[in-house]
């Protein structure tokens, strides 16, 4: 396959905010792709664009010359993108730029995309289902806005928002994803019938509860449907100075105390997954949790940020047993199949996952399958979030 010409151009994500599409002009046909955005994101993470959006598509375009004579027929020939063009755009810009050259590549193989990364691929991640969420990710709730029947004795909680960022359900026993998916719409008309107010950045709940209160809901639901729970504690969002300054309920948490806390909810709430419970440069701290908690997903994302530096060290510290991969972290595909090898290779679970800025753009699956990948974290409602969840079932159906 020979790349033509490349264009790009501007398109909304799920936030209604601009994000980037990349199209490329083939001997096989015209094929392009999106790249998401990230509101809560890691100090680690690659810029976005190189220095704006309008100066990388302005950018993207002058590479199509480069490509002419090339030829394009596996996932590694991404090499060849990369040699001539990272550096010069953000992360999001490649993501978009090598996504459209697999689909392209894919078509004339007569492939799927995940064949190009692993044609033998057979293994199904277990979803993650972001249900309720605070931080980055949700706008300080009305007041008032509690579940039905929950209504707390004090009107301290109103009108704010839940410190920790995504609070995730995770069930134990889905096999098949079709399944998996039509479960997940059944547990999320459940929050139907309990919360008064969304959405949320990635079209979860929105609430003024504080995490404990939240947590006490989301156990009832746990019990009932063989649910695991999950929370992402974005801590790194609400530190500074060496403490953990939380709003609701108004308090400050020292760094030791941070750590007695999250693991009182572990034991108390029978939490499975934990991400990013401290801040994104305390490395002892993960290791400390993962050591007494050594049967939960103790998950590293801004600690992490899809970099393979960040993944030695925390293998060397012994920090996490999971790690979540988000190709737009990195803006390399090359640069998360190393990390993904890397993690396989310490039985670290790989977790790849959506960002809060999401469009209808559905290769993250192809992604996930391809590197087969342990768990997919997505939100469960919301056509972008639909679109990812749809193609993990068609990829689950054809192989």
């Amino acid at each position: 396959m020979k790349i033509n010409s490349v264009s790009a151009a501007v398109v909304l994500d799920s936030r209604k905010e601009k994000t980037i599409i990349v199209s490329i002009k083939t001997n096989v046909g015209s094929f392009s792709a999106s790249s998401p955005s990230g509101k809560s994101t890691g100090k680690h993470e690659v810029k976005s664009y190189k220095k704006s959006l309008d100066g990388d598509i302005k950018k993207i375009k002058e590479f199509s010359d480069y490509f002419s004579e090339e030829e394009f027929t596996c996932f590694d020939c991404l090499e060849k993108i990369e040699d001539v063009v990272k550096g010069h755009v953000g992360a999001n810009t490649m993501f978009a730029l090598e996504s459209a050259v697999l689909k392209a590549i894919a078509h004339e193989k007569k492939k799927e995309v995940w064949q190009l990364i692993n044609p033998e691929a057979k293994k199904s991640p277990r979803l993650v289902g972001n249900v309720i969420e605070g931080g980055k990710h949700s706008q300080t709730a009305p007041l008032g806005v509690y579940p039905k029947g929950h209504k707390p004795q004090s009107t301290e909680c109103w009108g704010k928002k839940p410190d920790f960022q995504e609070f995730l359900l995770i069930a134990k026993d889905w096999n098949k994803l079709k399944k998996a998916k039509q479960e997940a719409e059944i547990i999320l008309k459940k929050l139907d019938e309990n919360f008064e107010a969304k959405k949320t950045d990635e079209n979860a709940w929105m609430t003024s509860l504080n995490e404990k209160i939240v947590l006490d809901i989301l156990y009832k639901l746990k019990e009932k449907f063989k649910l695991e729970i999950g929370l992402d504690i974005a801590a790194s969002s609400f530190y500074k100075r060496k403490k953990y300054h939380y709003l609701n309920p108004k308090l400050d948490r020292e760094e030791n105390e941070q750590f007695d806390y999250i693991s009182n909810l572990i034991k108390n709430y029978g939490i499975f997954y934990v991400e990013d419970a401290f801040n994104e440069e305390d490395f002892e701290s993960f290791s400390k949790l993962l050591k007494k908690f050594p049967d939960r997903l103790i998950v590293g994302d801004d600690l992490t940020t899809t970099n393979l530096k960040r993944l030695e060290k925390a293998l060397e510290k012994k920090s996490i047993n999971s790690i979540i991969v988000k190709p737009n972290q990195i803006g390399s595909l090359l640069e998360v199949k190393k990390v993904c090898e890397l993690a396989k290779k310490h039985n670290i679970k790989i977790v790849f996952s959506h960002r809060s800025g999401e469009t209808e753009e559905d290769i993250l699956a192809d992604l996930c399958f391809g590197f087969e990948a342990d768990f997919f974290k997505c939100g469960i409602d919301g056509k972008e979030r639909e679109a990812k969840l749809k193609r993990l079932v068609e990829i689950e159906k054809k192989r």
